[in-house]
């Protein structure tokens, strides 16, 4: 299922993991600091960067759990492929000839 919003969160998982992005918030940090002078209140000053650093946590935190809810589902989806074909090696008696093979070579390799 590919929905706008997967669309958005997966094309913002990727801007906020570069280095841009760590630039910017370092910008924004920079620039936040030396605005005591023009504002003037310590509690305003320290209440603008609080309300900035809060609402991009937020938000981020919500699209980054949407990736990785995907990415998780996707690899439930690899395991239980790679379980059902495991299964076709398998038949109702035993190993089939196939996965003996596998195993001797594997209990062979590993014999120390």
């Amino acid at each position: 299922m590919n929905t706008w919003f997967n669309k958005f969160a997966d094309k913002a998982s990727r801007v906020v993991s570069h280095a841009a992005f760590f630039a910017v918030c370092v910008l924004i940090v920079i620039i936040w600091a030396p605005s005591f002078f023009v504002v003037g209140n310590i509690d305003t000053w320290q209440l603008i960067i609080n309300t900035l650093t809060t609402i991009i946590t937020f938000l981020l935190v919500a699209l980054l759990q949407n990736t990785q809810q995907r990415f998780e589902d996707a690899t439930n989806e690899k395991l239980n492929a790679l379980a059902k074909g495991i299964g076709h090696l398998l038949d109702k008696e035993g190993l089939t000839e196939d996965a003996e093979k596998l195993y001797d070579a594997y209990k062979t390799e590993n014999e120390d």
